[in-house]
């Protein structure tokens, strides 16, 4: 019996489990309580100075704000997509133009097409137009829109 030392039982195999403690995301409420718990231990007898507390104090009202502005602007973000198809309702009747590619590699040509919006639907938050030719083309494709000739 030879005297081997087993390769799993060395250290260097050795992986300690992963801890997480939290995310990585302080908010508001997270830095508030980081203020308090600071004003609570503070030695009585040397108190934080005013300029650092006013700078802190400074700090969470921007961070506040900061807040409250991107919960609006998302907000806004969600109202203008639930208002696109309505947004796009108005090119019904007129004449929208898109480029197409046609060929393959060195070959290829582009050219401008234009046909009538016969109706518009929305799928996955994306907006298409039913054209009166058949064809179904993305709103993003659009290149000029103008309206029917008489």
């Amino acid at each position: 019996m030879a005297n081997t030392i087993d390769s799993s039982l060395l250290l260097s195999n050795y992986k300690p489990p992963e801890r997480q403690t939290g995310n990585n995301i302080l908010g508001k409420d997270d830095f508030l309580k980081i203020l308090l718990v600071q004003l609570q231990n503070q030695d009585p007898l040397n108190p934080l100075e005013d300029k650092e507390f006013i700078a802190q104090m400074a700090s969470f009202s921007t961070l506040e704000q900061m807040t409250n502005m991107t919960t609006e602007m998302q907000k806004f973000i969600n109202m203008q997509n639930e208002n696109a198809i309505l947004r796009y309702s108005e090119m019904i009747g007129k004449k929208v133009y898109w480029t197409e590619t046609t060929g393959n590699g060195d070959d290829t040509t582009e050219t401008t097409v234009g046909a009538i919006v016969k109706s518009v639907s929305q799928k996955n938050n994306e907006i298409f137009l039913e054209l009166d030719n058949g064809k179904e083309i993305s709103s993003k494709q659009i290149v000029k829109v103008e309206a029917p000739q008489q």
